[in-house]
């Protein structure tokens, strides 16, 4: 099993790295995992809450249970993903049902900040943008996929966006094996993955 670790910071392009690298892989043998899946469970408190916590720390998510799937995963056994509700702030009553496969590809913007899941990964990626133009690319997801106005999306990106992203995010890149500048230069980054992971399945 190839185990790749995807990081880069909010509107970075990871998603799009992501959807590059498998489109050609066949679909049984690679598999997806975001790190937005495992925000911890916050039933426990009310919206208004949930709405202040700063989901942009690493405290917000539950490694333990990451890590834990990851190794069921690696000894060859199924795991049940939860699925979290971006418009609720919290998990949602589903699970999905996730098989092992030979390459698993974890993407999400704090997965380098943890020890021993960066120690999981076969390769870690930091995927790299300027930083308006992922302001410009939250702005438009958040709005239209998330249901969130201007001021909310602005006001988080300045108190929690911004500083936690220099605290936490940028200083992985020194973890990374692969910096990918999102851009039309990416290709070769994202083409010398396919090859390592043809490599691994074939």
């Amino acid at each position: 099993m190839l185990i790749i670790g995807i990081a880069g910071g909010t509107g970075s392009g990871k998603t799009t790295v992501v959807d590059q690298i498998v489109q050609e892989l066949p679909e049984n043998e690679v598999c997806v995992i975001s790190q937005d899946s495992y925000y911890k469970d916050t039933s426990d408190l009310t919206y208004e809450e949930r709405v202040k916590i700063n989901f942009d720390h690493p405290s917000a998510i539950d490694f333990d249970l990451l890590v834990n799937h990851l190794k069921q995963l690696r000894k060859g056994e199924p795991i049940e993903q939860p699925v979290y509700s971006f418009v609720a702030h919290n998990r949602t009553d589903e699970i999905l049902l996730t098989h092992p496969t030979k390459v698993i590809i974890v993407e999400g913007i704090l997965i380098l900040t943890h020890p021993e899941i960066r120690e999981m990964f076969d390769v870690k990626l930091f995927v790299h943008a300027d930083s308006d133009e992922r302001l410009i690319r939250r702005l438009k997801r958040d709005m239209a996929e998330r249901g969130r106005d201007l001021n909310e999306v602005l006001n988080r990106y300045q108190t929690n966006l911004k500083p936690m992203h220099e605290q936490f995010i940028e200083p992985t890149k020194e973890f990374a094996d692969i910096i990918i500048p999102t851009n039309r230069y990416n290709t070769v980054a994202v083409e010398l993955i396919r090859n390592i992971i043809h490599q691994k399945i074939s």
